[in-house]
């Protein structure tokens, strides 16, 4: 059973930077894509970034493009989010999720992703 466990985020001013580690554990880890999503409070889960697990392709939403990096190290089945400039907007609980199917952009879709992780809370003050 694989698990995936946040780590990395905290309380910054914004310009800041911070980087996010999601590393996965319990199993064979293969999945289409890793995605990374943020939640604000009241607000829904939304997509930040993915990338996929064999080809390295990147995607981003377009509030962080340029500003985020997603990266991933296959041997350690880890995956990060180096996030520069950081705003206010950006303040989150972000998590982690492994999706299994490439079918439709399923890497941008909350509902099509089978693990998650627990999350780690990122705060920016202005």
């Amino acid at each position: 059973q694989v698990q995936l466990v946040e780590s990395g985020g905290g309380s910054v001013q914004a310009g800041d930077s911070l980087r996010l580690t999601c590393k996965a554990s319990g199993g064979t880890f293969s999945p289409f894509a890793v995605g990374w999503f943020r939640q604000a409070p009241g607000s829904e889960r939304e997509f930040v970034s993915a990338i996929t697990w064999t080809g390295g392709k990147t995607d981003y939403t377009d509030s962080v493009t340029g500003r985020f990096t997603i990266s991933k190290d296959n041997n350690e089945k880890t995956v990060y989010l180096q996030m520069n400039n950081l705003k206010p907007e950006d303040t989150g609980r972000y998590y982690c999720g492994a999706v299994q199917s490439s079918y439709g952009g399923a890497q941008y879709f909350e509902n099509r992703y089978g693990v998650w992780g627990q999350g780690t809370q990122v705060t920016v003050s202005s």
